[in-house]
């Protein structure tokens, strides 16, 4: 069973980024899955921002943007990838 680090919140499709609720740990560098539905991809964190500053790392609690390399919709579940 796939850890789930968070939920989707928002999406801005323009720029392909996802607002991420975290419920565990993220950094930057880590592999994850992003899963809607049937619909899932792999990614990897490039990089972080809270509040428009880049960050190493979020947790539990934070909200943080990520940008993926496919669209991730709100509700898609973040979880950490094998």
């Amino acid at each position: 069973m796939d850890k789930e680090l968070g939920k989707v919140i928002h999406w801005y499709d323009k720029v392909g980024v996802a607002v991420v609720a975290l419920k565990g740990k993220l950094s930057v560098g880590d592999k994850i899955k992003v899963k809607h539905g049937s619909d899932e991809f792999e990614d990897s964190v490039a990089s972080m921002q809270v509040d428009h500053k880049d960050i190493k790392q979020g947790k539990s609690g934070d909200e943080v943007a990520i940008k993926l390399s496919k669209k991730a919709g709100e509700g898609s579940s973040i979880l950490a990838a094998e």
